[in-house]
Order: C-alpha cells, then structure tokens, then sequence
C-alpha cells in the first residue's frame, strides 16, 4: 500500500521545523566563561639556581622601582570604556520622465487613408513616468564604564592582545560584557588603565541574561514574521 504526502503536508512540516529552529535559537542565553574570552595564565618561573655567594642570592633580590603596567602574559589590563557614537543618514531621490510620440496619417496613392472622413491611422502615443524616494536613517550610541581583561598574548612588534569578561548578577537577571583587542603598551597610563578608543581590532559586546531580557526580547512567532524568511 503506498501512501501520497500532499506538497501541502510537506509545507506544514517544514513550517514545524524551521519555527523549532527559531524557537530553540531564540532560548539559548550566552553562557558564562567562554574559551573565547578566558584569561591566559602566566608560564612557571625557572627553578632559581644555587648560588653560595656571601652577598647576592638568586631568587631573593627586591625591585625597588618596576613598572606596574601590563607587558606580559597573564598580566591585568583595566579598560576604561568610553565609547560615543553617533551616525545619520538621509538620501532623496527623484526621477520623471514624460514621452510624447505622435503617428501621422499616412499618405496613400495621393490621399490620405481615411473612413468616413477620418483619419485612422493618424496615432499620439503620451508616456510619464515619476519617481520619489527619500530615506533617513539615525543611530546613536553610548557606552561607560569599566572592565578588567587579561593579557593573552605578546605580538611580535610589542602590542598585546587582551581579552575578558564581566559578569553582573541583579536579582533576576544577569548583564555581562566581553572585549577583545590590541593595545600599544605606549597607550597605557601609569596607573595601569586604557581608553577603549585606543584599542585597536576592538570587540565590544553588551547584553542580558534572565527573565528581564527575555521579556524585552521578541517571541518566536513575531521573529518569524519579521524575519527575512517572511516574504512580505
């Protein structure tokens, strides 16, 4: 006995499926502790050697002057975030064009072709075509605070490569932020900080978990038909 799957039934199960897909994208919260953003620990120092000198002894002397700003692996970074932005955009576009075609009677055998005293193939063809379009656009952004990242990496010219997160857990719900860049070790202050604005390769990333970002987030269904899927 063979059974026929109607092109209908096959729509509606591919529509399940998909929604599933949005669904289950939809619920996945960012997860704490990526490898991607986890600190870099700093290698083991060498065994010290022996030594029985009378004055000096490796593995005991003092700094009295270092430099207390990032340069190695495993070393902290305070980011100051100071970020600003602000773009606008407008455009306006208009276009016509009008056609005026005109078919005089033609002349035939002397006369001109006519019936009943008109002229029937004496023709005015009229053609317009009008365009408008305008479009703004506006955006605005702004971010302050700070966050501590971890040197993960020593690039060959000297620049390090930073990276970290922060979590922030209020009652019901979770905020975090992430940053990954390169710093010039000249940029950083005596006090061991760096504006966000002199990173460079900078990625900054700000958002929620938990019950307060779920309610500003949009259900599954109106993703759907707001989605680039929806062909409306």
């Amino acid at each position: 006995m063979h059974r026929t799957i109607s092109a209908a039934a096959i729509k509606l199960v591919s529509a399940i499926i998909l929604l599933g897909l949005l669904v289950g994208c939809a619920i996945i919260p960012p997860e704490r502790g990526e490898p991607e953003y986890a600190p870099a620990l700093p290698s083991d120092p060498l065994p010290s050697e022996h030594s029985n000198g009378s004055i000096y002894q490796s593995g005991h002397d003092i700094a009295l002057f270092e430099d207390i700003r990032a340069k190695r692996v495993g070393d902290i970074l305070t980011v100051l975030l100071v970020e600003e932005t602000d773009a606008k955009k407008s455009a306006t576009t208009s276009t016509s064009r009008d056609t005026d075609v005109t078919i005089p009677n033609p002349t035939l055998f002397g006369g001109n072709v006519s019936l009943n005293g008109r002229s029937i193939l004496q023709n005015t063809l009229t053609s317009e075509h009008k365009f408008d379009g305008t479009g703004d656009s506006a955006q605005s952004n702004k971010l302050d605070g700070n966050i501590t990242v971890s040197v993960v990496r020593v690039l060959a010219n000297g620049n390090l490569l930073v990276q970290g997160e922060k979590w922030i857990s209020i009652n019901q719900g979770d905020e975090y932020i992430r940053l990954k860049g390169i710093v010039r070790p000249v940029d950083i202050r005596p006090d061991n900080t760096v504006l966000s604005t002199q990173i460079g390769n900078t990625l900054i990333a700000y958002g929620g978990a938990g019950s307060l970002a779920r309610s500003n987030r949009k259900g599954w269904l109106a993703e759907f038909f707001t989605s680039i899927l929806w062909p409306l």
